[in-house]
């Protein structure tokens, strides 16, 4: 196991290098113009945009001017000329918003998307079965904006259970960032929670089919504790995979509708209002940080596979 986690470790470190180099060389060097006017952004004065020439050393050769930019996105020092913030600083303040949506919905569309697989699995073509499908598709149609509109104005508006909107930090007031968030929680996770049902349904049924499933009833073990042992440890395995990827793309920047509609101010909030301002700065920092998130959460996902698949260690 622990060849296994150095060898996944060393191949992290290769792809957060290619990811870096590809980062830079999509913002700074590929596109044409001016790299230093797209930073200073559209309302630059010439002064400004030969200082930011030289404090990124767009006059230097190419592999100069990558080091300078990762030396500057790792060190937090990157500003935005447009917003006269400093990018980092923004995006740690935004980041407590983003977590609690990620966490909490990740939370409840795994454990919800599992309950429901299993349900429908061992339900396969009675009453039960069919309406957990039914549910599952109108969660996948249904558009997070619209599912969030909805609640706000119903849950929070017409009948005042919820709070509408906004974002209360936890260490300020935590029964007010727990029913702030309830909401948002359960818009992001409707989506996910019918994928998820649907995989692992699919995973289990094509699993109860296995030789050794078969041999392990033929001795007489329960269809529960089969179940339960086997088929849905081994089931888990895709389930897993696509909750490593949307966890990191949520993070990332994938709950920006969520955010937008419930006014959480967190980091896909923080990178549309960039993208909507033209402000290259913010989005080159979340861009990079992003991609190492979902290499990083990735690598922790296939030890999270080798720990349920002793098969795939090899």
């Amino acid at each position: 196991m622990v060849r296994f986690i150095l060898r996944r470790s060393v191949g992290v470190i290769g792809v957060l290098f290619a990811i870096s180099v590809l980062t830079f060389l999509i913002f700074q060097a590929i596109p044409n113009g001016d790299p230093a006017l797209r930073l200073a952004g559209r309302l630059a004065t010439p002064q400004q945009v030969a200082d930011v020439r030289a404090q990124w050393g767009f006059d230097r050769p190419l592999y100069d001017q990558y080091f300078t930019t990762m030396g500057k996105i790792f060190s937090g020092s990157v500003v935005s000329y447009t917003q006269q913030v400093n990018v980092l600083q923004e995006i740690k303040r935004d980041l407590p918003a983003t977590l609690s949506l990620a966490i909490g919905a990740g939370i409840i569309w795994l454990g919800l998307g599992i309950l429901f697989g299993v349900l429908s699995a061992l339900s396969a073509g009675h009453l039960l079965d069919r309406g957990l499908t039914v549910l599952s598709l109108v969660g996948v149609s249904t558009p997070v904006f619209f599912l969030g509109a909805m609640m706000l104005y119903y849950l929070g508006y017409k009948w005042s259970i919820f709070p509408l909107g906004g974002y209360v930090p936890l260490t300020q007031n935590p029964w007010q960032w727990f029913t702030h968030l309830l909401m948002p929680w359960f818009a992001l996770s409707v989506l996910f929670i019918g994928v998820y049902s649907r995989v692992l349904r699919s995973t289990m049924l094509e699993t109860m089919n296995e030789d050794y499933v078969r041999a392990a009833r033929a001795k007489g073990i329960s269809r529960s504790r089969v179940t339960l042992r086997h088929v849905l440890r081994n089931s888990l395995i895709p389930v897993i995979a696509l909750f490593g990827l949307d966890f990191a793309a949520v993070i990332g920047g994938g709950a920006i509708l969520t955010e937008s509609v419930f006014g959480l101010h967190g980091v896909g909030q923080y990178a549309a209002d960039s993208i909507f301002r033209l402000d290259v700065p913010p989005i080159l920092v979340i861009t990079m940080l992003t991609a190492f998130a979902v290499v990083v959460i990735g690598a922790f996902v296939d030890i999270v596979y080798a720990l349920l698949d002793p098969r795939i260690r090899l």
